[in-house]
Order: structure tokens, then C-alpha cells, then sequence
């Protein structure tokens, strides 16, 4: 198995720290420094307790990009890199607000020319993005550095997967939103290709999605990459963007925003071809429901209908929507947050009928379907243009309860496994199947081995009552039991390891099986424990955070084996 990235950039040398005279303090909350552009990168240091700073990058007397990120006062909690490349060799002028509110008893009485981060930072020709977090998976997707929430504008062509992703290049919390973009041949190895999205005036750059135009429909050119997202600026607007190079490099659309609302959640488009109608369809987030829309040429949309009032789960906001056809019906993916079915984001569905401006779910309002039955699967959605008219969707595996507060640093969050989704009957209702896509399966040996590492796959057979108990030398556990009479699987994390940063994290989750299950596919990758049943009729994906790794499976009433990674 090779590495889970191509890591370009290698440990940093070359370091030459900046010169006192270059930072000018103009007030308490006001700094001006200097900065050359003759290297590659200025290392920023950052302190994760601290409020926001506001950095504007100023070349000419023009700003040229702004962002916030927490600035080091005391400790540095890791660096991240400002680059210096995009500013084509000119010096700009770093104009910096210092946050002083909800500045804590040290804070108030710390002087802002004492920060250390003006001492500590420094340029770069080399930034270090090493594996360096004993919870980094091995075998999923995660940023190389920064936050990583929603998956975004997944597509595949020419033999490619590409995925996009909420980034925040100058943190490892919730900041700044930007599409980070990675690229794969094969589901499961990732190469970070840079981000590729960046925020402009209309605001940050939220969640959407992307299709190949084969009929250059849009006028950006026969092939072309065209990306719909969320402006997410004093309003949230859907803004477009193009790329002739097979999504490595976009360009703005000029008319931006293309579709505007006075809601005030109001975002993350789907856009996918519907040849039975010969037009594009797009579907949109609203506050509680979906907005569905058509197009011919992707930039002049019409309201078509809304659908969610009144069906599944509103305790929270609508969000990250799509919209598939699976055979002769339709599955309408709808995450929410909070609401999810053990506290804060969670997947549910619909299943029932479109033709091209209209929604009809075949279940009773009151039905709600949740596609995972974890806490840690939320902002699904699928990859335009798959292969064979395959759904391969792909989570972010983690919940908003703590996702800024899970015990890493140098990155946030991982996606979940790739998925292949599809349809299952049971006492006469419709529900969607979840299967590890094929890709995932051909990453692990075919022959089983005796010992659990911290990164393998266990299949169990299961007899009528099964407990599967993963452990390690510090007496943390995650225990599964299925229980075959009530027709249910479940996964107790309350003892999995460190839990002591959300109160919401210690967690039983429990899932309905639908019947008879004979076999459960347990992937565990350091930090994380999916779990599918080998038909598809259960998924139920968690995060752990164990001191040491699971060294010893013990499995009553059922049989195991261990497959680790090719």
C-alpha cells in the first residue's frame, strides 16, 4: 500500500526569521509588517486558544487577500504556510487587526509587541507536511494540513477522482473557506494538488458541486470542469467557475452570482444532467428544504419546486443536498445539522419520483432514513461523471458537536471510506444500500492474517448474537454487539480512548439491520471504525481516539478475520 499522499514538500530547512525592524505596532490591536517574497512561503505560528486575527495582504496599496488565523501569543501549537510564490516577487505588506475580545485574564495584560509570534515567524523555501499525528488514518483521505470539513465538486474523468474540500489553509479549525483539491486513481491513495478555489469579493467559498460539460452547454468549451458553490458573504449566493485543465485551475465566472435569495441559509448546489428532460437539474439548500431548479446552459436557472416541509427529521438545517437516480427511482440525499440520531450532524434520505421539476417521496412525512447510523458521516454527496453509472459517495467523518475540538494539530478531519450507493426492499418499503466501493476492497490482502494493526480490515461472521470487543494494553475499548432477535447492531465508544474533549463524544450508536445480517466488514484505520454490513443493509461510521493502538479482537458467537493493507 503506498503512502496516503505524495508528499512533494519535504522537511523544513533554510529558515531566516524576519527582522525586527520589518513589524511596526501601531496600536494594542493594529500591526504593519514588511514581508519579502524571495522565498516560498512565510511560516505563520499559530495558537488555537486565541481569537481570530484579521490579515490583510496589501501589494500596491491594493488588497491583494485577506484572511483570518490565530496569531501566537504564548505557544505555538504548529505553523502554516502563508504563500509568498502568488505574489509574483513583489513585497507586500502584512496589515493585521489583533483580536482582543473574549481575550482571557493573560490576554488582556499581554502587550501585543510581546507576542511571540513576531519573533517566531519566519521564511521558508520547504513547508513540513510529514505524518507527524499518531491519529492521522493511513488508508483515508485527510488534508495535508489545516481543516477539512464537507466534501466538495467530486468528479471523475480521464481515469481520475478528483475531490475538493472545505479547507482552511491557515488553521486546524473551521476558518477561511476554501476548496482544497486532491486527486486519485484508485479511491484510496490521495495526492493534494493545492487549493483551488479561493474566496473573493461575493465572500468565502461554501459548499457545491461540479460536472463535466461534454457538450460545452455553458460556452466554457467542449469538456470543460464547471463547479457551482456558495458565495458565503454578507449573503449566501450561488456563484459559477471553470477549468479547462481538467479541474486543476478555475477560472471566475464574470456574471457571479447567478442565483441569489434573501434567506439567510442558502447554499451548497447540486448540478447533474438529466437527459430525460434534456436540461441540467440543480438541487439547493434552503433554511429547512430543498429548492430545485433547471438549466440549459448553466448559468440562467428556473425555479422549479421546493420539497421538505413536512417530511423527515427538522431539528436542525437542511444542508449539502444531491439528487441521484438509482434504477427507476430516486434518492434524495438531505444532511442535516444538528438532529442527527444521537446528537448533531447525521445523513438522512428519501426515496421516490422526479421527472426533471418535482420531488415526490414515496413514504409518509413522518418517515425519517438515516444512511449511517454513526455519529461521524455527514455532508454526503457523489461524484458527478462516475464510471458504469455508479453512485460513489464519500463523507466527512466527523460531527459538529467537536469536530474543532477532536486531539489533533497539524490537520482536522478525514473523509470516510468511498461508498457505493444503491437500493434495497424491506417489508415493503425502499431503503438505500451501503457497500465499501470495490476500490476499497482491492486494497487489502487476500489472504488473512493473524494479527490486528491499527490499520486493516476485520470480517466477522456473525451467528444469532455476536460481541466483537477491540482493546489495547490501557484497558480502552470499543465493544459491537449485533443481536440478530431485535434485529439491530450497535458500537459502544464510551470507553474507546480519550473522549475527554466533548461531552457529546462518549456515545452509543445503534442501527436497525433490516433483517438478517451473516456478515459485518469492520474497518479500522487508527482514529476511525466503519462498519458495513457486507449487503449493504448497515453502515455505521465512528472516531476513536485510543491512547495506544486496538492490539486484541475478541469476537463471541461469531468468527473472525484479519486482512491487512496490500
Amino acid at each position: 500500500m503506498k503512502r496516503l499522499f505524495i508528499l512533494t514538500i519535504s522537511a523544513m530547512f533554510a529558515l531566516s526569521f524576519l527582522h525586527a525592524q520589518t513589524t511596526h505596532f501601531l496600536s494594542d490591536n493594529h500591526v504593519m509588517q514588511r514581508v519579502s517574497t524571495t522565498s516560498k512561503y512565510l511560516l505563520l505560528p499559530i495558537e488555537e486558544s486565541r481569537e481570530n486575527d484579521h490579515v490583510r495582504i496589501l501589494q500596491n496599496q491594493k488588497v491583494v487577500k485577506e484572511f483570518n488565523c490565530k496569531l501566537a501569543m504564548n505557544k505555538i501549537d504548529y505553523f502554516v504556510p502563508l504563500h509568498l510564490d502568488e505574489f509574483a516577487g513583489k513585497e507586500i505588506l502584512l496589515d493585521i487587526t489583533i483580536s482582543r475580545g473574549n481575550a482571557n485574564e493573560q490576554a488582556r495584560h499581554t502587550a501585543t509587541k510581546e507576542f511571540i509570534c513576531w519573533k517566531a515567524m519566519k521564511y521558508a523555501d520547504t513547508f513540513d507536511m510529514q505524518n507527524r499525528e499518531k491519529f492521522r488514518p493511513v488508508y483515508h483521505h485527510t488534508p495535508l494540513y489545516g481543516w477539512m470539513n464537507d466534501p466538495n465538486g467530486m468528479f471523475y474523468k480521464d481515469g481520475v477522482w478528483h475531490l475538493y474540500f472545505q479547507h482552511n489553509p491557515y488553521g486546524s479549525q473551521w476558518e477561511n473557506m476554501t476548496w482544497g483539491h486532491s486527486t486519485s486513481r484508485d479511491l484510496m491513495n490521495w495526492t493534494f494538488e493545492n487549493d483551488a478555489v479561493m474566496p473573493d469579493a461575493l465572500g468565502t467559498v461554501f459548499s457545491g458541486s461540479a460536472v463535466v460539460d461534454k457538450n460545452n452547454t455553458a460556452g466554457f468549451g467542449s469538456g470543460a470542469v464547471v463547479v457551482m458553490y456558495t458565495s458565503a458573504g454578507q449573503s449566501q449566493t450561488q456563484s459559477l467557475a471553470y477549468s479547462t485543465d481538467n479541474g486543476q485551475t478555475f477560472r471566475k465566472y464574470t456574471g457571479n452570482p447567478v442565483i441569489v435569495s434573501n434567506t439567510p441559509d442558502f447554499r451548497d448546489p447540486k448540478i447533474f444532467w438529466n437527459e430525460e428532460i434534456g436540461k441540467w437539474n440543480m438541487i439547493l439548500a434552503e433554511g429547512q428544504h430543498m429548492k430545485i431548479y433547471s438549466s440549459l446552459n448553466l448559468k440562467d436557472w428556473t425555479h422549479e419546486s421546493d420539497f421538505g416541509e413536512g417530511y423527515g427529521n427538522h431539528n436542525g438545517v437542511w444542508e449539502c443536498p444531491d439528487l441521484l437516480r438509482i434504477g427507476n427511482r430516486w434518492l434524495l440525499i438531505c444532511n442535516i445539522n444538528p438532529g442527527g440520531p444521537f446528537g448533531g450532524s447525521a445523513t438522512q434520505y428519501f426515496v421516490g419520483t422526479f421527472d426533471g421539476r418535482k420531488f415526490m417521496c414515496e413514504d409518509a412525512p413522518e418517515v425519517t432514513k438515516w444512511m449511517d447510523w454513526g455519529k461521524d458521516h455527514y455532508a454526503t454527496v457523489t461524484f458527478s461523471n462516475a464510471p458504469d453509472e455508479r453512485h460513489v459517495a464519500i463523507p466527512w467523518m466527523s460531527n459538529w458537536q467537536y469536530a474543532n475540538d477532536v486531539p489533533t494539530k497539524q490537520y482536522r478531519s478525514a473523509n470516510g471510506l468511498p461508498r457505493d450507493l444503491g437500493l434495497f426492499s424491506y417489508q415493503g418499503k425502499t431503503y438505500c444500500s451501503v457497500k465499501p466501493s470495490p476500490e476499497v476492497m482491492n486494497a487489502f490482502a487476500s489472504k488473512p492474517v493473524k494479527r490486528l494493526s491499527d490499520a486493516c480490515r476485520v470480517d466477522v461472521r456473525l451467528r444469532a448474537n455476536t460481541v466483537i470487543t477491540l482493546s489495547n494494553g490501557q484497558g480502552e475499548t470499543v465493544t459491537m454487539t449485533y443481536n440478530a432477535k431485535n434485529e439491530t447492531f450497535e458500537m459502544d465508544r464510551t470507553k474507546s480512548g480519550d473522549t475527554s474533549f466533548s461531552s457529546n463524544f462518549a456515545t452509543v450508536t445503534k442501527a436497525p439491520t433490516y433483517g438478517k445480517i451473516n456478515t459485518l466488514q469492520i474497518f479500522i484505520d487508527k482514529s476511525s471504525i466503519e462498519v458495513f454490513d457486507a449487503d449493504g443493509k448497515m453502515a455505521m461510521s465512528n472516531i476513536v481516539f485510543p491512547s495506544s493502538p486496538y492490539t486484541q479482537l475478541t469476537v463471541k458467537g461469531g468468527k473472525a478475520r484479519i486482512y491487512k493493507l496490500k
